[in-house]
């Protein structure tokens, strides 16, 4: 029951479509095999921990990342309402440094975004109630999250809202990219290979 994965530009970001196996009770799909992460060419995927978001719609959350080290790898999933999801380069001397990807994750879909390490990632939500579940290769560290404004004008984040979204005081205060880069805050590309 093999997902279907699917590279963007960004290197090491990956899409996972679940195989779908629907019937008179519902449907079944697997949310992900760590070795199909490996098999696509990555480093090793072991989850240490899984944590939970649960937002109103409208609410815009990221763009985060973890310093490297210790790095953080994740996997995002949708499992109730949807978001259009959002990755970010943020990986200093990559050849997509500042460049993005995005996809939309929903819950009737099960599709979810591999992010490596070094790539930042953020979310508008689009319905009320709407769950993310990440899937983590390393368990929180004080200190070591990094926050990038996601409205920075410089990455021009298509979040697509026709409202002021719902931020954070600590999103909404976040370095801009070239600011994050200035204060060692970003890895270097060579650093996350």
């Amino acid at each position: 029951m093999a997902a279907d994965i699917s590279r963007t530009a960004i290197p090491g970001v990956l899409i996972f479509d679940p195989a779908r196996i629907p019937d008179e009770r519902g449907v079944f799909y697997e949310g992900i095999r760590t070795e199909d992460v490996e098999a696509a060419g990555e480093a090793p995927f072991r989850p240490h921990q899984i944590n939970y978001s649960v937002s109103r719609r409208n609410t815009l959350r990221g763009v985060h990342s973890v310093t490297v080290p210790p790095g953080q790898a994740k996997l995002v999933t949708c499992v109730r309402g949807a978001v259009r999801d959002i990755v970010v380069d943020l990986r200093i001397g990559s050849p997509t440094f500042g460049e993005h990807h995005v996809t939309s994750l929903d819950e009737a879909s099960g599709r979810s975004v591999y992010v490596p390490p070094g790539v930042g990632h953020g979310f508008l939500s689009l319905a009320d109630d709407t769950c993310i579940c990440y899937v983590l290769s390393t368990a929180h560290v004080q200190g070591t999250q990094v926050d990038v404004d996601p409205l920075d004008p410089e990455l021009a984040l298509p979040w697509g809202f026709t409202e002021q979204p719902l931020m954070s005081e600590k999103d909404a205060r976040a370095n801009g990219v070239a600011e994050a880069a200035a204060a060692g805050l970003l890895p270097l590309w060579e650093e996350t290979r």
